[in-house]
């Protein structure tokens, strides 16, 4: 029974025994001691001074003297006005660690097999370009959020929807027919995704150039683009894409193929995965029938020229284009094809969208269209709305170029943690094969933790040297501290210690041990917290609170050379169970922790 739980039905007992009166479970609660105060739990009496009829002091004064008496878990107290604070027994935090231990997947629920079904989508590429630093950030919480919602006993599906078709699609497609003489990745010994990228760079420059042109025979900008022979030429390439052009259609297959296998080996470096991928080609026209169906049924209206449009008047927003004059599709269309898609695959109970904050507008009309479509979780969609992540030199922009990739992020993450760790001596005397392993774990740990504990709705500035720092709050210091925690238990498993399943309850605990079992208690909560808010940064800051307090616990305590032989195999079980939770919290992030450093 969790120490909380034991005490306030104490509490209950004490003002029945008191005052001669029941009082509702949800009047008594424990929160936490502020640090400044004497105990380990605080109990606010003001909602008690109806029943007790006494001042706030007195009430707490008496409710203290009776627990002290008769629960055991309560070792002392202390008044402070209106709020009784409560110091808790040796012996009950020792018997809380046993649980702890006990438990090798402590705070973390199952899925039942009735468990609600929550998809959840992130990443979402363009087929156009490869993965930057922006998807980083979107794999990399979504790959998290999945974690922590299954963690809380959701059954959960990962989905990634792939945008493979589309004017930004052609652009490739056309730049690499009319300038690419036939270039390939093997012929290159480019990556898929990058060589088609180069080519949508290369579209935007030729095209720049042709607006440029025009404009110097006298056509405003707006003249000019509307006049460019090579975005026309895109216009109708995408048409013909649509109408199923045989000659499109393999270039559109040949190229795409390049870019998947280059995706699948950022995805396979970045540690994610999904469970199912869906394709924009195959989506669009379920979404093209959906909104056909409901311009029927008069949820929509069509215009003169042919384009279908959802009148969002009644909800306070505007008019919504979902299908062109020219019959193509929109993202609108798309996403409720989709959807349309994703709810004949799965009984979806909840669905969950990871994207950047400047499609808010975007889900907010996604959410009413879907809902008045018939699907059922369309109202409570839960748009994962992340900010911008750049870098101290700003923006990057994919049209010119000055974009983060992915793959040249991960490299130089690695190859700055496999330095940093040799200047520091931490790869000294292991092999190279393991020292590549550490410098592979800390490397992405680093860019992991940098970006996952920041508070996701927030814009943020990524700094790979900062991150990579063996001190303070990143991914390295905690890595470090597990490894640590791993080397002790090693030296103890080689002297033969062995830690018992139940530890004696009659050693005697400093406060910062006491305090260490309560952060491991707290897990549980952190996880269910997490999973509530939809907030990877609460495991995150959680996992760097957790070691900087045993950090100085170790710094301050012997544990291997305790001359005392109960305190020393606590100590050991202590330090067992902060290594076991911080893995815990860490693979909760998609990060792993090394056996040694």
């Amino acid at each position: 029974m969790k120490i909380e739980s034991k005490i306030e039905a104490s509490v209950l007992e004490a003002v029945k025994a008191l005052y001669g009166q029941d009082v509702p479970a949800a009047q008594v609660q424990l929160q936490k001691t502020k640090k400044e105060f004497e105990g380990h739990l605080t109990l606010v009496v003001l909602p008690l001074l109806k029943i007790s009829r006494k001042g706030p002091e007195q009430t707490a004064q008496e409710i203290g003297a009776y627990l002290k008496e008769h629960e055991p878990a309560v070792a002392a107290f202390n008044v402070i006005k209106g709020f009784l604070n409560l110091t808790v027994a040796s012996a009950c935090w020792v018997e809380l660690l046993d649980e702890i231990h006990a438990d090798e997947r402590y705070g973390l629920t199952e899925a039942a097999p009735g468990a609600p079904l929550v998809m959840i989508e992130y990443s979402s590429p363009n087929t156009n370009k490869p993965l930057h630093l922006g998807h980083v950030r979107n794999n990399l919480l979504g790959n998290a959020l999945a974690n922590i919602i299954a963690a809380n006993g959701n059954r959960v599906v990962k989905t990634n929807i792939v945008n493979d078709r589309g004017i930004h699609i052609c652009k490739s497609m056309l730049a690499w027919k009319k300038f690419g003489g036939g270039e390939t990745p093997e012929s290159s010994g480019k990556k898929g995704d990058h060589l088609v990228g180069d080519y949508y760079v290369a579209f935007d420059k030729h095209y720049k150039a042709e607006v440029a042109e025009l404009m110097a025979q006298g056509m405003t900008k707006e003249e000019a683009e509307a006049a460019s022979p090579l975005m026309k030429e895109a216009r109708e390439m995408l048409v013909k894409w649509e109408a199923g052009d045989p000659e499109v259609r393999a270039l559109w297959t040949m190229m795409n193929n390049w870019v998947y296998a280059g995706f699948d080996e950022t995805y396979r470096k970045l540690g994610v995965s999904f469970d199912k991928i869906y394709y924009e080609s195959q989506t669009y026209l379920e979404g093209k029938a959906k909104v056909l169906e409901g311009l029927e049924k008069g949820l929509f209206y069509r215009k003169e020229d042919g384009s279908v449009w959802a009148d969002l008047t009644p909800e306070g927003l505007d008019h919504k284009l979902l299908l062109r004059a020219d019959g193509t599709s929109v993202y609108m269309t798309q996403d409720i094809g989709t959807a349309e898609q994703r709810f004949s695959d799965y009984p979806i109970d909840k669905m969950v969208y990871v994207v950047g904050n400047e499609q808010n507008y975007h889900f907010q009309v996604l959410s009413i269209l879907l809902d008045k479509l018939g699907f059922e979780w369309g109202k409570s969609l839960v748009h994962f709305s992340y900010g911008m992540v750049e870098l101290p030199e700003g923006k990057m922009k994919s049209r010119e170029g000055t974009v983060v990739d992915a793959d040249d992020l991960i490299e130089e993450m690695v190859q700055t943690a496999r330095e940093t760790s040799g200047e520091l001596g931490k790869l000294d005397g292991i092999s190279k094969e393991e020292a590549d392993n550490i410098a592979r774990i800390v490397g992405l740990g680093a860019l992991k933790y940098f970006i996952l504990k920041v508070d996701a709705r927030k814009n943020m500035t990524f700094n790979p040297k900062e991150s990579i720092d063996f001190n303070g709050n990143t991914g390295p210091f905690i890595q470090y501290t597990y490894a640590r925690i791993r080397s002790i238990l090693r030296k103890a498993a080689e002297a033969g210690i062995t830690i018992p399943a139940r530890l004696p309850e009659s050693v005697q605990l400093s406060e910062k041990e006491e305090g260490l079992i309560q952060m491991l208690a707290d897990f549980a909560a952190v996880v269910r917290q997490a999973g509530t808010d939809y907030s990877p940064s609460v495991i995150a800051n959680y996992c760097y609170d957790l070691v900087k307090e045993y950090n100085q616990f170790y710094h301050d305590f012997s544990i291997l050379r305790e001359a005392d032989a109960d305190l020393k195999l606590f100590r050991l079980a202590l330090s067992q169970n902060v290594g076991k939770i911080v893995r815990l919290g860490m693979g909760l992030l998609g990060i792993e922790v090394p056996e040694r450093m």
